[in-house]
């Protein structure tokens, strides 16, 4: 097994069509995402952002791919040189994972854990922290890193993260809507004999490119509109990560793993969502309603369109990705846990820097709770003056 470290673009583009193998049908992993998400968040950002490359790729004794962590390194002033996954931050992508071919999890991590804490390597190559935000914690080949990780004396902390939440679907509609509550039961046949057997509803899904501007802009507009209701700005809002999907929706859809529907309710947009299909899962990645059709119950309307097709179209599951809300469990969604892993290489300098580092946030969190105590006594109203008031109007003292 040989493990070799890629750090220039053209390098990692050359791995697109061994790519696919190792992504196993997760559209988060997939070179269309993570290679369009480094064009705009990489290269766009230009030598003034200190990311670089740090792609390691690994390959058996017959030259096949057989791993690769798609990672790149952001430098921070305290703690370092960080490694992250490609597709971090702002775009969320969930279920990022080192990409391995099925049977080889345990080999590409003693591979991959070997080389990052080998000392060698390290003084060609060196690296503070590996940040690992937001894994799947069921996911096979990062849980093996992170013993191996630990074996070689590697400073490891894991805590819980948001989960993600997964309905899994049964074979017809009939059946889906035995597993909700009778109540919720009753709210969706109500909405499906008023709305979309009446013919007030009609869904219209983008087929080709020359379609696909008009569906972006649907779901943007619907989305910002929404968002600004509740007063916030709105994912759209960054320039950034609306060139981002203009060009990884188009590649998407050119390998049918691109889902762009929206409702039209007598004639009008209400709702639409952006999905992207994988091998068997729908992953609804990002959405937007009406806020002035509210009454019409737009994002229930939508739920009942997508969740209808994904199981007519033989789809196992529907994902509704990142977040706690309490909507996802009442479409009886189940929770699948996630872990944020920061990892501290056994070697002296990136340790003293973690060190420094969370020296640093201790003292934050401490002024951080002092500061709120301060607030906390300042609005209330002092209760020890006033029970000196009362005792002095009673001709009492108190101590």
């Amino acid at each position: 097994m040989q493990a070799r470290c890629i750090s220039r673009w053209d390098e990692l583009a050359a791995l697109a069509p061994e790519w696919e193998a190792l992504a196993r049908g997760v559209p988060f992993r997939s070179w269309e995402w993570l290679g369009a998400w480094w064009r705009h968040y990489g290269l766009a950002a230009g030598e003034s952002s200190g990311r670089r490359l740090f792609a390691l790729a690994m390959r058996d004794a017959g030259q096949r791919l057989i791993g690769l962590a798609p990672w790149y390194i952001q430098p921070h002033p305290v703690r370092g040189d960080v490694v992250r996954f490609l597709g971090s931050g702002d775009v969320c992508s969930d279920y990022l994972s080192i990409l391995c071919l099925p049977g080889c999890e345990e080999a590409v991590a003693t591979t991959l854990a070997d080389w990052l804490c080998s000392p060698h390597q390290h003084a060609d190559q060196p690296w503070d922290l590996l940040e690992l935000m937001g894994v799947d914690a069921a996911d096979g080949v990062t849980g093996r890193l992170i013993d191996e990780l630990r074996r070689r004396e590697a400073t490891v902390d894991s805590q819980t993260a948001v989960n993600c939440w997964r309905i899994r679907l049964p074979n017809s509609w009939d059946e889906y809507l035995a597993l909700v509550s009778k109540s919720h039961r009753k709210q969706l046949r109500r909405l499906e004999r008023r709305i979309f057997e009446s013919g007030r509803a009609t869904i219209h899904t983008i087929a080709t490119p020359g379609d696909l501007d008009h569906g972006l802009n649907i779901v943007s507009g619907l989305h910002q509109r929404r968002r600004a209701e509740l007063g916030h700005a709105g994912r759209f809002a960054d320039p950034r990560f609306a060139a981002f999907h203009r060009e990884v929706a188009g590649q998407m859809l050119r390998h049918r793993r691109l889902r762009l529907t929206w409702i039209e309710l007598d004639g009008r947009p209400v709702a639409a969502e952006y999905q992207l299909c994988g091998s068997d899962v729908i992953y609804a990645y990002q959405s937007g309603i009406d806020p002035e059709m509210l009454a019409e119950q737009p994002g229930r309307l939508a739920m009942i369109a997508t969740l209808r097709r994904a199981i007519d179209e033989g789809y196992r599951a529907f994902d509704l990705l990142r977040g706690d809300e309490a909507y996802k469990a009442h479409w009886r969604a189940e929770p699948r846990p996630s872990l944020d892993v920061c990892i501290v290489p056994p070697h002296g300098p990136a340790r003293l820097r973690q060190k420094v580092w969370l020296a640093g946030r201790q003292m934050r969190s401490w002024l951080r709770e002092k500061r709120r105590r301060a607030e906390s006594l300042m609005a209330k109203p002092n209760s020890r003056r006033i029970e000196l008031s009362h005792a002095s109007a009673e001709g009492r003292t108190t101590c």
